[in-house]
């Protein structure tokens, strides 16, 4: 059984149709890229998988629960926790603080304390440049920085998959190179899925995987990240070529 199905959805803003019909499943323990151009869907889709955009259309189902229309807060205690394009850190709280937001936990609740603890220290064992500055206000963090910092809060309440809108965006090549790094680490350590929004087509190359890009609110490309990256076939769909 698929961890995740997407099934015919589609998404509409107004008159706008984001997204038409897009199905695909994602297996556990897979690492799904999705890639296109500006203006293809990704994102649309992301938080509608996340619960915080409701699709016009079609059904998501989650660890072979039915997740479509649900509040993202129910989505994520049934794990899967969503990471947001453009970090979204609160930059006046601590970084200890924006972890702990992570956590879903109540403080009325029986042994949160134990179990908000043993969340931090594994965040802290994957990130600690976190551990190092857990007192220090989030928004003083760099660019890569506050990108763990959102990992590790979306890490707080032991997913079982993390979709990840644009993890790149507005980093360095380095610094984009130690995030996969410590991403790839975690899905092999912790056993996640990744599902992952990048523009561009070349990290999913890179870092390999299965591939899916959209273009125009729908899949044109579906398969092995590597096999495509050698395929003239890629550029042909994400650019448009031979449309009329």
């Amino acid at each position: 059984m698929s961890l995740l199905a997407v099934s015919d959805v589609t998404i509409r803003y107004g008159r706008l149709t984001a997204v038409r019909e897009v199905a695909f499943t994602l297996a556990e323990g897979e690492i799904l890229f999705i890639t296109g151009p500006n203006g293809a869907g990704k994102s649309s889709l992301m938080r509608a998988i996340a619960g915080v955009t409701p699709p016009a259309g079609g059904r998501i189902d989650f660890g072979g629960i039915e997740i479509t229309g649900r509040a993202p807060e129910e989505i994520a205690r049934m794990g899967l926790s969503m990471v947001p394009e453009g970090r979204d850190v609160f930059g006046s709280l601590s970084i200890e603080e924006n972890l702990l937001l992570g956590t879903g936990m109540h403080s009325r609740e029986r042994g949160w304390k134990a179990r908000a603890a043993s969340a931090l220290e594994e965040v802290y064992d994957t990130f600690p440049i976190l551990k190092e500055r857990r007192h220090g206000q989030a928004g003083l963090l760099s660019g890569g920085q506050q990108q763990m910092l959102v990992i590790g809060r979306a890490l707080m309440t032991n997913p079982r998959l993390i979709a990840i809108d644009e993890p790149s965006l507005g980093l360095a090549p380095n610094i984009t190179d130690q995030v996969y790094e410590r991403l790839i680490g975690l899905r092999a350590h912790r056993k996640l899925t990744l599902l992952i929004v990048e523009q561009s087509s070349t990290r999913a190359v890179m870092v390999g995987g299965r591939m899916i890009l959209m273009r125009g609110g729908q899949i044109l490309l579906d398969g092995d990240a590597g096999a495509m990256g050698q395929s003239e076939a890629l550029q042909a769909a994400y650019f448009g070529y031979g449309e009329h």
